[in-house]
């Protein structure tokens, strides 16, 4: 159940941010076995000072179509982690020609008792879901 926030900067049409939604979520499907409708997504778009994605030392330059995604969710295994990374960064670069440098991706785990969808209540902890 990610909820997936994915950070960019404005000027990106909204058939591409569609575009971008729609490959995330159906990567993220397969990469962790979730169920259809398992869908949480929220974009941010910045002005070009508002993001500062440096290359942390790794030589890599980065352009104004970079993209940060940042997913709260569950544990998940290395395995789950490493193809959802790589199945996103190859779909975003073959659907959408987005430079693979460009992509950013953090996972932040939590568990069950973390998680409120409406109401006060914990879903996952009253057997609701």
């Amino acid at each position: 159940m990610p909820l997936i926030k994915i950070d960019m900067l404005k000027g990106r049409t909204k058939d591409e941010i569609k575009s971008i939604l729609d490959i995330s979520y159906r990567v993220m499907l397969e990469a962790f076995e979730a169920p259809e409708g398992d869908r949480y997504q929220i974009v941010n778009q910045h002005e070009d000072y508002e993001m500062q994605i440096l290359d942390t030392g790794l030589g890599v330059e980065r352009s104004d179509q970079v993209l940060v995604f940042t997913l709260v969710t569950r544990p998940r295994t290395e395995t789950q982690k490493t193809n959802f990374y790589h199945n996103l960064v190859s779909a975003l670069n073959t659907q959408l020609g987005i430079r693979t440098e460009d992509i950013m991706i953090s996972l932040v785990e939590n568990t069950d008792s973390d998680w409120s969808f409406f109401n006060g209540k914990a879903q996952f902890l009253t057997g609701d879901l």
